[in-house]
């Protein structure tokens, strides 16, 4: 007796964040690296505002 399998494949994830958000997150970041002074934190602001850049 056969049985028939059936495959399933995982649905298409679906964005979390829309370009907006990755536009609103780089404003943010900016406005915050303006008035930082720490300069291990803006080293690190501006390494995620240049990564956040690359998705939008």
């Amino acid at each position: 007796m056969e049985t028939a399998t059936q495959t399933h494949e995982p649905s298409r994830a679906r964005a979390l964040l829309s370009s907006a958000d990755f536009h609103l997150l780089r404003a943010a970041l900016a406005s915050h690296a303006r008035v930082t002074e720490q300069p291990e934190e803006l080293a690190r602001i501006n390494a995620l505002y240049h990564r956040l850049g690359s998705y939008t």
